[in-house]
């Protein structure tokens, strides 16, 4: 046979290619989505947790049992 008789061979994306594939895009979509959320929040506080550095509320005071 010659080169020219034989079929190229088509590739056929293995089910973990495929797997692998979408999460990729998934993935994608997901930085995509966190990308315009914290755009749009860049101007005020963009954190999840408000108030995590910070003085306390109010200072707690720890006393020892009396005996007894």
């Amino acid at each position: 046979m010659t080169a020219d008789a034989q079929e190229p061979e088509i590739e056929t994306p293995s089910p973990d290619d495929e797997l692998k594939r979408k999460f990729r895009e998934a993935l994608e979509r997901k930085r995509r989505s966190q990308a315009e959320t914290n755009a749009a929040a860049r101007g005020k506080d963009g954190s999840k947790i408000h108030g995590a550095h910070g003085p306390a509320a109010s200072k707690r005071s720890f006393r020892r049992k009396s005996g007894g």
